[in-house]
């Protein structure tokens, strides 16, 4: 029967397209695969539902993979293709993981407060030892197992320590019992998990971790959604669903629980499961993930496939009254729920990452169009791509597990973000330092840029000029990138493209700027003042500016008192100018230092950056003071490794002159006789006649031998005729 139903499902769905005037968009949806013509079912307005987090621990980078993304294509559909978006975001605040964290985190610390005798804690402690080790022994999952190995090899390095302890105290135990607090919740959860009745213990981690989600989107400038669900107040309105649903014959209640029918579903000539992995339709250990740890196994249903609906709560479970007894949700009713109850029976968009495709977002189509009975619940389904770390998959079994507070030490979120840019919103992403390397070098392209055109255009008349032949040449470039980025921005929204069609124009205004300046004539300022405009417009749209800057990324405290600080900016540095250029007359060495040493030290510190001109006065840009300091840093980190580079390459050098060395002062006559492991006799020209072991050495070994004998002897001659000429001695 599986088979069968399996072979039902192998193909995709027929997607229907709405009709509505067309925008020009093309997004890639994954019901069809392939790029299809945008449009909203009413107008000019998109009902847009995003799956949202389970809330029971940090935010890490594939969470920022998902919502940067998703924040990018919100940000286009909204100010650059001018739709009404309804941007609906479901918390997750109810699920195994939840409830198996908070159970644990509240068992382990209640035990460690009021910690047993030491006999008992000892007990305890060689208890979760085991269980461990078994767990790393029978665990199929490689990064699960490598997970569990590492988890053991700290659990018998504090072991050891307390061992080591003679006599041990109890600060000691204490210290014992913290340092293996995580496999010691599994065992007290396991022992005393069906004793906890206080649903605070819940909510208090769900609450926890909601927070520190949205100060993580706020310090990532993710816009936060205009509609937010979460699942504990929608109980009532999850009960009253799943009724429906077996109403309409989809579903059937088991010990209290409630199973979706995939087979009655996928029979049903209107209907088809799996429309997103028909492929995956009869995976069955996807399937049981889906249905989370706490699972009552496949013994309640009727088909292999079947996906809880409703979960009969058992004790130390949070429960509902329902008309099936006391239980709570299943994962994948709950987004169904939540989102029609926001938007209604068919949405525009849903988006979510691509490791939700199956199964979660394929029961929730099915059951979605169970309960409404009909065909297209959701019209384009957008999924983000897989975030890759250094090339390998996001894992605390690998180490490489990262969380977006820790990303936003080492990196801010405008280059985080400049990261996913230059990376399609659907392809993988390599979280790397080349890639940050490459998201820096374009961050500070355009920020030179845009100081440029400040400094070009600063005090410059706003009179138009009669446009020669360079203006037309950029009015040219302008309007080539304007229809370039439109056609990428089309293009499944294509920021890469974008971005790339911006650093063309970039190109252009740079050659324009230095051919104006070769040949004298005045650069037209306010064409440039347009460009500096628009590619900020562009830059705004995409998140990477948020204040209302005209020109250029904001300046932080600096930016109120750019045009009052300016002008004292712009006196101070002519005055700096004049001693320089005396200095440089007088030949004053010290005078000149000590203006390169306002220049490189004195000023950064203040967001203010120097550069001088071998004509002309020195250019005076206003920057954001702690980017600044952190570019100095960036750039003496980057001459410090080269150094390092460099030293280590001449030792490597020094080292390979030595050993040459060495070598060339070996007899060839000699060479052979120290390697006795290998040889045992020797004629008289020192080449080796027999093995170890006493056998002779062969034809083709003599032969090899022969060829190193005259190449050693060839270095040999060499040394000689080199001490010779030193008046040294062989």
């Amino acid at each position: 029967r599986l088979l069968q139903f399996a072979a039902r499902t192998m193909s995709l769905a027929p997607w229907v397209q709405p009709q509505s005037s067309a925008s020009g968009l093309k997004l890639l949806n994954s019901l069809t695969r392939k790029k299809e013509a945008f449009v909203p079912q009413s107008g000019n307005s998109v009902r847009w539902y995003s799956c949202g987090p389970t809330v029971y621990d940090a935010s890490h980078m594939g969470h920022a993979r998902s919502y940067i993304s998703f924040d990018i294509l919100r940000r286009i559909l909204q100010d650059y293709f001018g739709f009404d978006v309804e941007y609906v975001m479901n918390i997750t605040d109810l699920d195994d993981k939840i409830i198996l964290k908070a159970r644990r985190r509240y068992l382990v610390g209640k035990y460690i407060e009021a910690l047993p005798p030491t006999e008992q804690v000892l007990a305890d402690v060689s208890q979760a030892h085991a269980d461990l080790t078994k767990k790393a022994t029978t665990e199929e999952d490689p990064d699960k197992r490598k997970m569990h190995e590492n988890t053991l090899k700290a659990f018998d390095a504090a072991l050891a320590t307390y061992k080591g302890k003679e006599p041990a105290l109890p600060a000691d135990l204490l210290a014992l019992a913290e340092a293996v607090r995580e496999p010691l919740s599994v065992l007290l959860d396991k022992r005393d998990g069906h004793t906890i009745t206080d649903h605070s213990i819940f909510t208090a981690v769900t609450q926890q971790y909601e927070r520190e989600f949205f100060d993580d989107m706020r310090a990532l400038n993710v816009r936060a959604p205009d509609v937010l669900t979460r699942v504990t107040e929608y109980i009532p309105e999850i009960v009253t669903y799943v009724e429906k649903i077996i109403e309409n014959k989809f579903a059937y209640a088991s010990n209290g629980s409630v199973y979706f029918d995939t087979v009655a579903f996928a029979s049903h000539p209107d209907h088809k499961y799996a429309k997103l992995v028909p492929e995956a339709a009869g995976n069955i250990a996807a399937l049981a993930e889906g249905e989370g740890e706490l699972s009552c196994g496949q013994g309640e249903k009727r088909n292999p496939s079947d996906f809880a609906l409703w979960k009969a709560s058992k004790p130390g479970e949070p429960f509902w009254d329902s008309p099936w007894g006391q239980g709570r949700p299943g994962w994948h009713i709950e987004c169904s729920v939540m989102a029609s109850d926001i938007i209604g029976q068919t949405m525009d968009i849903h988006t979510g990452g691509v490791d939700l495709k199956f199964p979660h977002h394929d029961n929730e189509l099915a059951q979605s169009e169970a309960h409404y009975g009909n065909q297209q619940w959701v019209n384009y389904f957008l999924h983000s791509g897989h975030l890759m770390i250094e090339g390998l998959k996001m894992s605390k079994s690998l180490k490489n597990f990262i969380t977006i507070r820790d990303a936003l030490k080492k990196y801010t979120a405008r280059q985080l973000r400049f990261a996913f840019l230059i990376s399609q919103w659907n392809a993988t992403l390599d979280y790397s330092d080349a890639g940050m390397t490459q998201a820096l070098q374009r961050e500070k392209m355009f920020n030179e840029f845009f100081l440029n055109i400040k400094a070009v255009t600063r005090g410059k008349s706003a009179e138009f000029q009669r446009m020669t032949a360079p203006e037309r040449v950029l009015l040219d470039a302008l309007r080539a990138a304007k229809s370039n980025v439109h056609a990428a921005l089309c293009d499944n929204i294509d920021t890469a493209g974008a971005l790339q069609a911006l650093q063309e124009l970039i190109g252009a205004t740079n050659v324009y700027l230095r051919e104006a300046e070769k040949a004298g004539r005045t650069a037209d300022a306010n064409l440039l003042r347009q460009i500096g405009t628009w590619i900020t417009s562009i830059l705004r749209v995409f998140g990477l500016i948020e204040d209302g800057s005209a020109i250029g990324f904001p300046l932080g405290a600096q930016a109120a008192g750019e045009d009052a600080i300016m002008p004292d900016l712009l006196e101070f540095a002519a005055l700096r100018d004049q001693l320089r250029l005396k200095a440089r007359e007088m030949k004053d060495q010290l005078a000149l230092l000590e203006c390169d040493r306002i220049r490189d030290e004195f000023l950064p510190p203040l967001g203010v950056r120097l550069e001088d001109k071998d004509k002309g006065p020195a250019v005076v840009k206003l920057v954001d003071k702690d980017e600044l300091m952190k570019e100095k840093e960036r750039e003496a980190a980057e001459r410090e490794e080269k150094a390092r580079q460099k030293a280590e390459a001449a030792r490597k050098r020094a080292e390979e002159a030595a050993a040459k060395l060495a070598q060339s002062k070996i007899n060839p006559l000699d060479m052979f006789r120290s390697r006795t492991a290998e040889f045992s006799q020797f004629d008289a020209e020192g080449l080796p006649t027999h093995n170890a072991d006493g056998t002779e050495v062969s034809k083709s070994g003599r032969k090899k031998l022969e060829k190193e004998q005259k190449a050693q002897e060839k270095l040999y001659k060499q040394y000689l005729e080199t001490a010779a000429k030193e008046g040294g001695s062989a």
